[in-house]
């Protein structure tokens, strides 16, 4: 039986205002700090009495509390996790009725504006279009959301990172995701968010991952273990335009538009081009048959580092420094069109298109697996 603010000052429902009263008050003596009480009992005592004051019978259920309160955080370590898995649920559980609601309002091909979450969850608007785009204004913070058409994002996209219960996923069946003037607004995917785009194009922002060391699962004294929240964009038939993307991140599509990549990005696609002067710490770009890659800035030493890899399609690797420094007139005279660009230019920059096929005569042969080296 769920305990009443009367059963937490001691008196009975019928009494006076003044017998309330007079009940906080000799309790609050009873567990005030600076008479050796426990401050968390006088902490809901004081709730009690204030509860009762406006005539609210029962205290607020965990989840209520957190409706009126944006912080995931916590005294311990147990609060923050029991808090950041109500928060998790609750707005997991807003966004199944949103894309419930947007699906609805697709089938009658209606058009109206609803607001989710609440001033404590984070509220956020969507709104069906004419035209059948969905309007997202607001932060996406938790949850899945499935829509069969464009999406016009106003806000930011992260995921949480104590669960994967609540984890980010956006995913739409056909049309573009659009982040708004993400530049200047600052937009960003992060924190292991997943969008999909199945038959589209994803214009976005900023995509940052996370690494976080935990404690060791086991409970070993000083063992770490490093948790990854790889941010994923998909867009298997269409194009990625991004601006920065950092730290543990994935990038799919048929053609990728970037500006920097640093520290653990992956970078899938047939076609490739960079526009910034940054690509460093343990990227890697898988290239498929038929692509090619392309750098519009010249590179510095500082801003291409030693470790970035490209892996073809055909299992064979080669490292972006190596042919940094490679001039064009390296290359076999077959595989550059005539007259196009200065031979001895570098291959890295100036716009110069470094196809498949080019990477190809110069990587080395993929590893195969045999016998042993005493060729049993």
């Amino acid at each position: 039986m769920t305990e009443s603010n009367y059963d937490i000052l001691g008196v009975a429902e019928i009494s006076t205002e003044k017998e309330i009263r007079g009940a906080f008050r000799r309790l609050a003596l009873q567990y005030h700090s600076d008479r050796g009480g426990e401050n968390k009992q006088f902490i809901r005592i004081k709730q009690a009495y204030e509860d009762l004051k406006i005539g609210k019978k029962y205290p607020d259920t965990d989840a209520e509390k957190l409706r009126r309160s944006r912080v995931y955080s916590g005294d311990t370590d147990a609060d923050i996790r029991r808090k950041n898995q109500i928060l998790g649920r609750e707005i997991s559980r807003e966004m199944r009725t949103a894309e419930e609601w947007a699906a609805a309002l697709n089938r009658s091909n209606s058009t109206a504006t609803r607001l989710f979450g609440s001033k404590a969850l984070g509220e956020i608007e969507l709104e069906r279009k004419a035209n059948g785009a969905l309007s997202i204004k607001g932060n996406f913070m938790a949850g899945s959301l499935t829509y069969d058409g464009p999406v016009i994002m106003q806000g930011s996209i992260t995921s949480p990172t104590w669960t994967k219960e609540f984890a980010t996923y956006i995913r739409l069946t056909r049309g573009d995701f659009r982040m708004l003037e993400a530049t200047e607004n600052k937009y960003k995917i992060e924190n292991g968010a997943r969008i999909t785009v199945e038959n589209g194009n994803a214009i976005i922002g900023n995509v940052f991952g996370r690494k976080l060391r935990v404690e060791d699962p086991g409970g070993r004294v000083g063992v770490f273990e490093i948790q990854e929240h790889r941010t994923h964009v998909c867009a298997p038939n269409g194009t990625i335009v991004a601006e920065n993307v950092v730290n543990t991140a994935l990038l799919e599509a048929e053609k990728i538009i970037i500006i920097n990549a640093e520290d653990d990005v992956r970078l899938a696609a047939r076609e490739i081009e960079f526009y910034g002067g940054k690509l460093t710490y343990d990227c890697v770009i898988e290239l498929r048959r038929g692509g090619w890659i392309r750098f519009h800035e010249g590179f510095s030493i500082q801003g291409l580092s030693g470790d970035v890899i490209i892996k073809l399609e055909n299992g064979k690797k080669i490292r972006l420094f190596d042919i940094k420094t490679k001039k064009i007139r390296d290359l076999d005279v077959g595989l550059v069109p005539e007259g196009m660009h200065d031979r001895n230019s570098t291959m890295v920059g100036n716009k110069f298109t470094i196809t498949y096929e080019m990477l190809d005569s110069l990587a080395k042969p993929a590893k195969q697996d045999g016998g042993s080296r005493f060729g049993l």
